[in-house]
């Protein structure tokens, strides 16, 4: 995409689909899939573009056109750079997370009922 204005962006994984993505009217990917979202916030131009679905393996560059007179932040999760000019995203799968789970309340589950207002 050669031009985005916007508020913001955000790129998630499936576990972070469920969060801020959605709240910025993003998709909920379902676990296993292998999947990108990437989100705008408050898009101006093109105005009616909704974000897309990119392969897991995809690498999102964003170059700020005019760093000066628009500053632009990148945060991820609690670490946030200001006044950058480029910021470049992809997913390190070399970083393994342990994820805890309550059997009583099943993720996947919540991302259906999320989905389907169950």
């Amino acid at each position: 995409m050669e031009e985005l204005i916007c508020d913001g962006a955000l790129v998630s994984t499936p576990a972070g689909s469920t969060a801020y993505n959605l709240s910025a009217h993003g998709p909920i990917i379902p676990l296993g899939a292998d999947l990108l979202a990437l989100t705008p916030i408050s898009a101006f131009r093109p105005r009616q573009w909704k974000g897309a679905l990119l392969p897991s393996g995809s690498t999102v560059t964003f170059e700020v056109l005019n760093p000066r007179d628009r500053p632009v932040s990148a945060v991820a999760d609690d670490t946030e750079i200001r006044r950058v000019k480029r910021v470049k995203i992809y997913e390190d799968r070399t970083v393994e997370p342990l994820l805890l789970f309550d059997p009583e309340h099943n993720l996947e589950d919540r991302i259906v009922r999320e989905q389907f207002l169950v």
